[in-house]
């Protein structure tokens, strides 16, 4: 028997209703804060990816050749994608440019809770503001979509200007690999690292600067930076719109191509694999062939999402109508069964020809009411409304029938 490829997974209805329902509560979100959904295509050039990761990154991915002898990847994640678009499609569009998208990446990485090899992603770019006001925009639009979500998690929020100040004197590698170290909070790791550059001085500064969650004190330790201000006016921002967050300047994120503001999301009931979100300001696009435009955004690991959420997610909201009938009330059925679904209500007729016993038994597994039309409601032009749950049982006009079922739904 044929199985799915290792790291993906197959979703039965009651889990993609469960996924459908957190996806449009974040597209609801997006929509209210002015976020336009785009899409691009599952694979790209393989050089859209490498340019800005470096080759080291295509083992990680799905690779393959097409018969014009391109080198094609799946895409590993959105970002690159989308700065791409915006450079062969709208860098003369009016600024800023507010999208969002909603689609599945693919890695090839060992498949653990939370991590598969197919992923999906809700992400958001804010494209062309290089402002205080658009930090927090974006930071205060991912709070917002992963309160939607329903699920429990932490926003910490840092800037890469203080830690780059403090290492700005090492050579770019050794400033990765501090970054790394910090990021992962090796501090042993740090340590060994200094120690054999002869720079055992930064170690409490960095250290420090790691652990403090108080801003001022962040610029005592890092010395004067240019974005001072502007990062200032960030953390005003945030504080004034009552959104829940801690500073947190260990943040060192393994993408270079963040330039600074950053900041993440972890939920608290995944284990080790708890980050939910991250993003930040960047500059792609002169990269790939654009202007130097200044973006700010941030992806949604919406699997872990609903891993985290895990069976509260699957509550069926839907109320159910099992449609129940003899063979001469068939054609009235027909008509009641379009009524109900007119009506905005799920309703499910029978198709393997049983018995009206068996009916109503298979209709109590999974509706909430019973309609029944047999002779006599087929001449009345009345139903028999059975409440699966209560055994409450009554005949009554069709639309009364559907306002009881509405009002059920509404409870």
């Amino acid at each position: 028997m044929l199985q799915k490829p290792r790291g993906t997974r197959d979703f039965l209805p009651d889990e993609m209703e469960a996924r459908r329902a957190v996806e449009w509560r974040l597209r609801e979100v997006a929509r209210r804060w002015g976020y336009r959904e785009v899409c691009t295509p599952e694979f790209e050039d393989l050089e859209l990816f490498t340019m800005r990761s470096g080759e080291g990154i295509i083992g990680e991915m799905y690779v393959f050749e097409d018969k014009g002898g391109r080198k094609l990847a799946l895409r590993p994640e959105i970002t690159a994608a989308v700065i791409r678009m915006y450079v062969n499609e709208a860098k003369v569009a009016p600024k800023p440019l507010r999208w969002c998208y909603y689609a599945d990446c693919f890695r090839y990485e060992r498949p653990q809770k939370g991590r598969y090899r197919q992923f999906w992603q809700f992400g958001v770019e804010l494209i062309g503001a290089d402002t205080a006001a658009a930090d927090a925009e974006t930071i205060l639009l991912a709070s917002d979509m992963l309160n939607a979500t329903g699920v429990t998690y932490e926003l910490k929020v840092g800037h890469l200007s203080l830690m780059r100040n403090l290492v700005k004197d090492l050579e770019p590698v050794m400033q990765r690999k501090v970054r790394a170290h910090l990021d992962k909070k090796d501090f042993d790791g740090l340590n060994a690292t200094l120690e054999s550059l002869n720079r055992t001085d930064l170690a409490a500064s960095l250290t420090a600067l790691v652990s403090t969650r108080n801003l001022a004190e962040a610029f005592e330790i890092a010395g004067a930076i240019p974005e001072k201000e502007r990062l200032e006016q960030t953390v005003e921002s945030l504080d004034a719109s009552g959104v829940k967050y801690e500073l947190n300047f260990g943040i060192a994120r393994g993408l270079d191509y963040y330039t600074g503001i950053v900041f993440e999301g972890f939920a608290q009931n995944l284990g080790a694999e708890n980050q939910i979100l991250g993003g930040g300001a960047y500059r792609l696009a002169q990269l790939f062939g654009g202007d130097d435009v200044a973006s700010c955004g941030f992806a949604v690991g919406f699997d872990r999402v609903m891993v985290s959420l895990g069976e509260t997610a699957l509550n069926r909201k839907d109320t159910v109508v099992g449609l129940a009938c003899m063979s001469e009330g068939r054609k009235r059925a027909l008509a009641v069964g379009r009524a109900f679904r007119d009506a905005g209500i799920r309703t499910e007729m029978d198709l393997m020809e049983r018995g009206l016993g068996a009916q109503l038994a298979h209709a109590a597994k999974s509706a909430d009411f019973a309609v029944v039309i047999g002779k006599r409601e087929a001449e009345t032009g009345e139903v028999t409304l059975k409440n699966l749950h209560t055994g409450e049982q009554k005949t009554v006009g069709l639309d009364e029938a559907i306002a009881e079922v509405r009002a059920h739904g509404a409870r």
